[in-house]
This record gives structure tokens, sequence and C-alpha cells, in this order.
């Protein structure tokens, strides 16, 4: 079984390759109280529309949920392979909302009705 399920923010803008979308995504460690926080930064690959919403929606510092695969290659440079470990995402979910590059901190305030009607106390249930 080949199955992928990362939460983590990004740690770089999207980068548009044609119609593939890569990006690198921080996902914490679990941390005991004597040992520090770590990290891992797995490149994500992204295709077709759903990269195109990544593109378009997403920049540096957003949260998403992966759910994918992973992908391993290689190949040459300057006479030496080189080998990559890539996640290849069939779904992100965009976990925080907002327009890209804005991070307002009234964004996440959320405004409560002023009035509340009355409610009726007599419910037969």
């Amino acid at each position: 079984m080949n199955s992928v399920e990362l939460i983590g923010r990004l740690a770089t803008d999207p980068q548009v390759r044609g119609t593939v979308v890569t990006f690198t995504v921080a996902v914490d460690r679990p941390h005991t109280a004597n040992s520090d926080k770590t990290a891992d930064f797995p490149r994500v690959t992204v295709f077709g529309k759903q990269g195109e919403n990544c593109a378009k929606y997403l920049s540096k510092g957003r949260t998403v949920g992966i759910k994918g695969r992973i992908q391993t290659g290689s190949y040459l440079k300057n006479g030496v392979t080189v080998y990559t470990t890539d996640v290849v995402a069939e779904n992100v979910e965009f976990l925080d909302y907002g327009e890209k590059h804005s991070y307002p901190a009234a964004a996440n305030k959320i405004e409560e009705p002023s009035d509340f009607e009355q409610i009726n106390e007599d419910v037969p249930f």
C-alpha cells in the first residue's frame, strides 16, 4: 500500500511548470519534553485542475491537508545520480482561507450578530 496523509504549512510558494505544480510543506514531527521541535519538508507535486487551484490560492505559510502517494525517481546532474522522493497529491485540502498573500489579523475574527431572535421555549420535544 502506498498512501500518505500530511498536514502542514507551505514552506515555499507553489512553482508552476506547465501543468505540474510543486511546493514544499513543513510537517512537524512529534516531540517529547526533552527534545527540540523538528520538522520534515517533503516536496509535493500536484497535477491538473487541482494543481491550478493550488497555484492560484496557496502561498507560503498556508495550512494544507494532503492525501497522496510516495514516488521516487532519479536523474543525472554533472555525472552524479541524484535520487528524489516526492509526494504526488491526489487531494489537497485548503485548511485556512483568504486571499493569496493576504494575512490581515481581522480576517480571523468572527463577527457575532448584534441582535438575536427570542427563542420559543414551548417546543414539544
